[in-house]
């Protein structure tokens, strides 16, 4: 029998990174990338397959096994999450893993790719002796070139790859990423098969509109990148051809609506409602989604969709089009309730736009809204931190996510907090939102301990807010305003609030 030539690992560190919330409360959502990639390979004849440890809830030991008796040339690890900034807490357990299988069998190949390892290629090699290759941005094309290696000779005619070699690291001239045109070529959809669609789940809040039922549940890409350069995002960083930050590579790429459509038909035929189009901009160029949505329609498709839009990028126009097609819930970056906050992260693209009117209208046309807000940029103090809250409050959207500001390597901010000298986090789990390692940045005005507080204290404030509580009963039912509650009783530990060093 020929031997696999690739297996793809999803890993799992979903206790490391949300702690008790994993065990209920925080999605799990289908490795997309992984996906993609094994699509890709399959259509270059090569043999795949795809290991989530997370949805299989696997521990190190079993994941190892299982991966050791698949006895593939090259296990790939794909290292992204549930938004693009998740692959540098999702490298906590990738890495873990790593070096469990290095340890019991030295010979295999171990190949990493993802956000996180684009932006810091050089020093994922350096830190973590287990890993022999990187990738440098998105690896499609550096993967399948790598896999026509006998994975020894000729490493350095393999664009975008690195590597080892005499004590040092090489990093190869960067690969192209996929062209536009060519993605229904070389990214031929997400390779279903290979992942088990019984075990994903949604969040909670988005399955709401859907009798609260979470499975199954499907996420895709129907674009890649985004146009816009905010300096707190890193999403960009796998589009690198030279640049050391994401704002230098933003591109935006998406397949044609005709052919996308073909992934929500497979979703129909599976009787997968709860889908998240996970785009870091659903909501942008109307010759893609607007098309896509008129698709949907057609079909006659019921689904409860959950995708994303900027304030900015919300017309009223698309509205009725975007809720006959199923999306019930638009997440919206609306980051900060002070222009000036906004202004300096956000290359001034909103500051004019009226947030309040925005919403309304959206809630109009009966669709739901996640207020997106950021606790801790560079301009904040106290002051501006509540008014965010504030907003978010007087708002009272159907759902609402708080994050403070993270230097996620890729991003601007990274290199502005590197240069600053501010505080990174030393573990990877640092980089999680709901992690007992979170290590937020500074401002110019606060502490990280000061910003990571209020942020705590805001969410919990929000989502016991007697008038957020009926609004929820009134739109999904006393089940909602009961899970929520529940939620809020599960505290996260956070070793920055109890003095300590911020350590393994």
């Amino acid at each position: 029998m020929k031997q696999l030539d690739v297996l793809f690992i999803h890993p799992n560190a979903a206790y490391r990174i949300y702690q008790d919330l994993s065990q209920h409360y925080s999605a799990i959502e289908p490795p997309i990338w992984a996906g993609m990639l094994a699509s890709h390979c399959r259509i270059k004849n090569f043999s795949v397959d795809i290991l989530d440890c997370e949805a299989l809830h696997l521990n190190d030991d079993q994941a190892a096994h299982r991966i050791l008796a698949a006895n593939p040339r090259l296990i790939c690890f794909v290292v992204y999450g549930q938004q693009p900034s998740a692959s540098s807490q999702n490298m906590e357990g990738a890495t873990i893993l790593a070096a469990v299988l290095k340890d019991r069998a030295p010979q295999i190949k171990l190949l990493f790719v993802g956000g996180h390892v684009a932006a810091l290629p050089r020093e994922v090699l350096e830190r973590h002796s287990a890993i022999d290759f990187v990738c440098q941005n998105e690896g499609v094309y550096t993967i399948s070139n790598l896999l026509k290696t006998n994975l020894k000779d000729h490493l350095d005619k393999v664009l975008g790859l690195g590597y080892r070699q005499d004590g040092g690291v090489v990093l190869n001239p960067p690969s192209p990423i996929v062209a536009k045109d060519d993605l229904p070529i070389e990214m031929p959809g997400i390779a279903w098969d290979l992942l088990p669609l019984k075990r994903y789940r949604t969040a909670l809040w988005h399955s709401y509109p859907n009798n609260s039922d979470r499975q199954p549940f499907a996420a895709l890409y129907t674009s890649l990148g985004c146009p816009m350069k905010c300096s707190f995002c890193m999403i960009n960083i796998i589009n690198r051809q030279e640049n050391e930050y994401s704002d230098g590579s933003a591109v935006f790429r998406y397949w044609d609506p005709q052919y996308i459509i073909k992934e929500f038909d497979f979703f129909a035929s599976q009787g997968i409602t709860n889908i998240k189009i996970a785009d870091e901009l659903f909501v942008l160029n109307a010759n893609h989604f607007v098309k896509l949505c008129e698709l949907i329609i057609q079909r006659g498709y019921k689904f409860n969709i959950w995708c994303y839009s900027r304030v900015d990028t919300v017309k009223d126009q698309y509205l009725e089009t975007l809720k006959k097609a199923g999306v019930n819930w638009l997440a919206l970056g609306i980051e900060s309730g002070n222009a000036r906050v906004r202004k300096d992260v956000t290359k001034g693209r909103f500051d004019d736009v009226d947030i309040r009117a925005v919403v309304g209208k959206i809630r109009e046309h009966g669709i739901n809204v996640i207020g997106n807000y950021i606790f801790g940029l560079p301009e904040d103090d106290m002051t501006s931190m509540q008014m965010t809250l504030d907003l978010a409050m007087e708002l009272n959207t159907e759902e609402a996510n708080f994050y403070s500001a993270m230097a996620y390597p890729g991003s601007p901010l990274h290199g502005i907090a590197k240069k600053e000298r501010w505080k990174l986090p030393s573990v990877y789990a640092g980089f999680s939102q709901h992690s007992y390692y979170t290590q937020p940045l500074p401002t110019k005005f606060l502490e990280p301990q000061q910003v990571l507080s209020f942020r705590d204290e805001a969410w919990m404030k929000y989502h016991t807010n007697p008038k957020f509580l009926e609004l929820i009963k009134q739109k999904f039912g006393q089940a909602a305003v009961d899970e929520t509650i529940k939620s809020t009783r599960i505290k996260l530990k956070r070793k920055i609030l109890e003095g300590a060093p911020i350590t393994p």
